[in-house]
């Protein structure tokens, strides 16, 4: 079995967890002078911790994660430079899990999540503005007062803008934060032609403006919205614009469907993960399930491997569905000889090619 790499000593990311002291590495170290930011953190937000339902489900799925020597040389290297990390590979090599791994290994808080579709467009994942809302309550207030119509009658002050704007994930991920945190942008090449582009001026500013509070900056300059993570966080954004402080972590996945912009490729490190061979799969089923399948009892299991190995050859599969498998071995199913073949069509149902 290939041994495992030795941690390299500019390595923040090791995907090993307990990484605390790389945490206060990644946080003291120093940008580069093109990705250094100016916001300022409101001193009463708090950003979520490694406590909570939502850091759990980070933690769990981030832990199992098994990167090879270059996957992380590439990591780091988007952590150094704080630019956005492109991951393209099959379905089911575990590109999403890899944002999940980063947060996990250096204790970065819940992955903040922005799932593209073909509709998705930049505002969706800076800011949400419930405008209609905001007319219909503008109109609830006016019919409550009594006596004059409204022509002649007091005027009613407009809600305020605040309680209808609540910060995206992309958005949440860009607020001033003394550590960064973790945005994971999945399937980027489903999204419409124009996205990419869009983000290239976001990447590089490391902020946007709302124009929704910046039209009233004059009146009210300091204003508290909510998060993606918590509507009632209350973070204060200053004369419209939000602006961070340290580059948050930027996973981009991507199944290779499309092609993307030469300028939008120069703004990201770019990272291929290729399926994992046999010494790969048995490291995952390991630290996924704690089976050891190289150990005496283990050849039920090689064999499952093997025949995942070879039912690839003719379509994709997921390494989750290596992992159901074995799962559903080490629970007693689909134990009877006469099973096999109904099994493997079952839990290994090819995802492309001509029998999908």
């Amino acid at each position: 079995m290939e041994a495992e790499a030795v941690a390299k000593d500019w390595w923040l990311y090791q995907g090993t967890g307990r990484g605390e002291d790389r945490r206060a590495r990644l946080e003291a170290g120093s940008p580069p002078p093109w990705r250094d930011f100016t916001g300022r953190p409101d001193p009463d937000y708090r950003p979520p911790g490694c406590t909570g339902e939502a850091w759990e489900r980070t933690r769990r799925r981030g832990e199992g994660y098994v990167p090879d020597e270059p996957e992380k040389d590439v990591v780091n290297t988007a952590l150094h430079l704080r630019r956005p990390l492109l991951v393209t590979g099959k379905p089911g090599v575990g590109k999403s899990t890899l944002a999940y791994s980063i947060a996990a290994d250096l204790a970065l808080g819940p992955v903040l999540h922005w799932p593209i579709t073909s509709r998705t467009v930049l505002r969706d994942g800076l800011y949400l503005y419930d405008a209609i809302g905001r007319l219909q309550e503008a109109g609830l207030e006016q019919v409550r007062l009594p006596g004059a119509p409204a022509a002649t009658g007091p005027a009613v002050p407009a809600p305020s803008v605040a309680r209808y704007l609540r910060l995206g994930p992309l958005g949440t991920a860009l607020l001033p934060q003394p550590r960064p945190r973790v945005l994971l942008i999945d399937e980027i090449d489903k999204s419409d032609i124009d996205l990419p582009g869009d983000l290239l001026t976001v990447f590089e500013d490391g902020g946007f403006v709302i124009p929704e509070l910046a039209r009233l900056a004059k009146e009210e300059p300091t204003v508290a919205i909510g998060t993606d993570d918590d509507p009632d966080a209350g973070v204060a954004v200053t004369q419209g614009r939000v602006q961070c402080s340290y580059f948050p972590v930027v996973v981009l996945t991507s199944n290779g469907e499309r092609d993307f912009p030469p300028a939008f490729l120069r703004r990201c490190v770019r990272l291929h993960l290729d399926a994992p061979g046999p010494e790969k799969l048995a490291r995952i089923v390991r630290g996924r399930l704690g089976v050891d399948i190289t150990a005496a009892d283990g050849a039920e299991y090689q064999d499952l491997v093997r025949s995942f190995l070879e039912r690839a050859d003719d379509g994709d599969l997921a390494t989750d569905q290596l992992l159901n498998a074995i799962q559903l071995r080490l629970a007693g199913a689909w134990s009877a000889p006469g099973d096999r073949d109904r099994f493997l069509a079952t839990v290994m149902q090819h995802l492309t090619g001509p029998t999908a």
